[in-house]
């Protein structure tokens, strides 16, 4: 049903560079405008490691078996774009501590990325790597590329250890994101992945679930018996 907890993949998205037009690009992008239950894209490229102050390799593969953000923001030395990379990494311990890795990723090179982390005050400290997309490969596969400006837009995506897609927000360059509500999303759909139940709007570790794997007959056309609105918004 398409409430239950299990989560399957979709058809992978692939993205071949040397053989595809960048009409076909767009058509692909277009026709495949969400991530959700897609299996991550293979990529590898270069990134600044904050944490080392050194360059170093990202791919794929790294994060294969971890539950994995993957955060695309348009451009190193902008204004809303520090503020986000600084709200994720003052919350990088939490994300740690649920065993969840980030990756943040631009089109700028990691030569910009390392400059941008050295001269911006409020990322002093970072602890995040950066991955650098200059020919917007990994941009347009996981279908954030404004292909005009060569820019990722606000783009960020949950993995879970299974490399399937089960969460997506993306948003045009001028709002920042919201760190605690992904943390609280984060935290959703771990029990759900754990227990098989799953989680009512704006669901926190202690309210209640709808146990779906045991009672869905008895629960359909029925949730109002097993929690109320009440409860949901409180």
């Amino acid at each position: 049903m398409a409430c239950d907890a299990g989560v399957k993949p979709r058809k992978k998205v692939e993205v071949d560079t040397k053989t595809t037009t960048n009409t076909t690009q767009k058509e692909s992008s277009s026709m495949n405008s969400s991530m959700v239950q897609q299996l991550m894209p293979e990529f590898t490229m270069d990134a600044f490691d904050a944490k080392t102050g050194h360059y170093t390799v990202v791919k794929s593969e790294d994060y294969k078996g971890k539950w994995t953000v993957i955060c695309f923001y348009p451009a190193d030395f902008t204004f809303v774009c520090p503020t986000e990379i600084a709200a994720m990494n003052a919350k990088y311990d939490e994300f740690q501590a649920k065993g969840v890795e980030i990756l943040a990723v631009s089109t700028d090179t990691k030569f910009s990325h390392k400059r941008f982390v050295e001269t911006e005050p409020i990322l002093a400290g970072l602890k995040l790597t950066i991955g650098a997309d200059p020919n917007t490969e990994v941009s347009r596969a996981f279908g954030v590329l404004m292909e005009e400006e060569g820019l990722a837009l606000r783009g960020r995506f949950l993995f879970n250890p299974e490399g399937v897609c089960v969460a997506q927000e993306v948003q045009a360059p001028s709002v920042g994101r919201n760190v605690h509500e992904f943390l609280r999303q984060i935290d959703a759909w771990q029990h759900a992945t754990a227990t098989g139940e799953v989680c009512p709007a704006g669901w926190r570790p202690g309210k209640k679930t709808l146990p779906v794997n045991t009672d869905t007959e008895k629960m359909t056309g029925r949730v109002g018996d097993y929690v109320t609105i009440e409860e949901i918004m409180s």
